[in-house]
């Protein structure tokens, strides 16, 4: 090297132009040069793009990931607040009913806020955030079809582009690509072994539909409105409503097996009618529809464990819904991106990217933010039948028995309330609820009765009627 040369900084490149793909680059471009791979042309602004289908439905971004997103990209919350999105107060923003069935107090007092804006938006700003760094490159309409190395460094990706397909080489390759991801066939192709999978699968179908905002709700903090199935009594129904940009209401709702919604528009107010309580139909007797009605089916828990694999290549990393999908209903898809992403950007930020052994650490930082949304989430869908080949253990048994207790104590005491939030909203371990601020409360009872109706306030049901003109004096 000449004297006086600058170094050649590593090279990444990133499979998918997902939200973890995404939020991986970011981290990645403090580090290396970047090339990002996405089989599809993007969107120029706030508008669905072809891979990603549940775009439609609700999303939000836990407290957690809110966090996460503010460290590995300041300003980026704030902006999609300025463009319509909301940081909603958990849960005084929040109209909320349990797995238990069991209304929550909307507590004041709690530290924890939520992201909640439609999919699009919160893409839309990403790209704006990501795709611009000068370390970043990005290659649309090009299809990663093939690893290149072999069982102990990957060493590029061999890509379809236009006509032809040609090789990428990096010292470093992540597969954002999502569920459909080919990393385990590409591993074996390159002669080491699947990593071990488990499934639970709820058989949740989900039906999404977009109105626009009854009376006078588009111009207030009207509140999230969640209504969860309940697993003890399938089929399990719920639904929510997601107040988001441009005084617009995103409604989904959700059923398992032998209760599914189904894409007819003429159903979908009796359906969300039908749900544990009607409080969701009751305010949308006054909305109107602005979109048809979405459904998809693709919400299997599905987990592929790499980081416990006996052997693992240099060179290669596996994130997002690649590693683990969830059913959307908890909604800790994005949370789990962002932690993962900064999971990313802290290792490199003491080990060289090209060292001998970041690949395998990179994937077991990945895997501890995937782990503590893996467990909410089958803490709860494993009790659906033919949700799994085997019944819920004993000890499944006991986790649910303890969580349902530590949810009831929660809906009607502001300390326990904030445990539960901060193992919620993926802040904590569940070690968490066994501080004494839940267990003392959980022992000894809340002192504040359980609520027999949804905690709207009138100001809020009679803002979701018809606006009337005064009469003429």
């Amino acid at each position: 090297m000449p004297d006086g040369a600058a170094p050649r900084r590593p090279t990444a490149l990133v499979i998918g132009a997902s939200a973890a793909g995404l939020l991986a680059t970011a981290a990645l471009a403090e580090f290396a040069e970047v090339t990002l791979v996405e089989r599809d042309a993007l969107p120029a602004g706030d508008e669905p793009r072809r891979g990603v289908p549940q775009a439609r439905h609700a999303h939000l971004v836990w407290s957690g990931g809110v966090t996460a997103l503010g460290e590995l990209l300041p300003g980026f919350v704030d902006t999609a607040v300025a463009r319509g999105g909301r940081l909603v107060h958990v849960m005084g923003d929040m109209v909320s009913r349990a797995p238990n069935e069991v209304w929550f107090r909307r507590f004041t007092a709690t530290r924890h806020r939520n992201l909640v804006c439609s999919r699009t938006l919160f893409d839309a700003v990403l790209r704006e955030r990501v795709l611009p760094h000068r370390n970043v490159t990005l290659q649309q309409r090009t299809t990663a079809v093939q690893l290149l190395g072999g069982p102990r460094r990957v060493t590029g990706v061999r890509v379809h582009q236009g006509d032809g397909t040609h090789e990428l080489t990096a010292d470093l390759v992540v597969d954002g690509s999502g569920r459909g991801s080919a990393a385990p066939r590409w591993l074996g192709d390159l002669g080491l072994p699947d990593a071990a999978v488990r499934e639970v699968t709820a058989g949740v179908a989900y039906a999404t539909r977009l109105y626009r905002a009854p009376g006078s709700t588009g111009s207030t903090a009207f509140p999230v409105v969640n209504v969860q199935a309940n697993p003890a009594k399938p089929p399990g129904r719920g639904g929510i409503i997601l107040p988001v940009e441009r005084g617009r209401w995103l409604v989904t709702l959700s059923g398992t097996r032998g209760g599914e919604p189904t894409g007819d528009p003429d159903s979908f107010l009796a359906f969300a009618h039908g749900l544990g309580d009607p409080v969701i139909g009751e305010l949308l007797r006054h909305a109107v529809p602005l979109s048809a009605v979405h459904t998809t089916r693709a919400t299997t828990n599905r987990r592929r464990y790499f980081e416990r694999a006996g052997r693992w290549p240099d060179g290669f990393l596996v994130l997002g819904d690649a590693v683990a999908g969830f059913n959307p209903v908890y909604g800790h898809g994005l949370t789990v991106a962002a932690q993962s992403a900064l999971a990313v950007r802290d290792v490199l930020a003491t080990r060289a990217l090209t060292a001998v052994g970041t690949a395998r650490r990179l994937q077991r930082a990945v895997a501890r933010p995937v782990s503590a949304a893996w467990d909410l989430a089958v803490g709860q869908d494993v009790f659906y039948p033919g949700a799994t080949d085997t019944p819920p253990t004993l000890l499944d048994r006991l986790n649910a028995r303890f969580v349902d207790r530590a949810v009831t104590t929660g809906a009607r005491n502001p300390r326990a309330l904030g445990a539960l939030l901060d193992v919620m909203g993926l802040e904590r371990p569940p070690i968490r609820l066994l501080a004494p601020d839940m267990l003392l409360p959980m022992l000894i009872g809340p002192r504040t009765p359980r609520l027999s109706a949804p905690p709207l306030t009138e100001a809020e049901r009679a803002a979701a009627r018809p606006v009337t003109a005064p009469p003429h004096g």
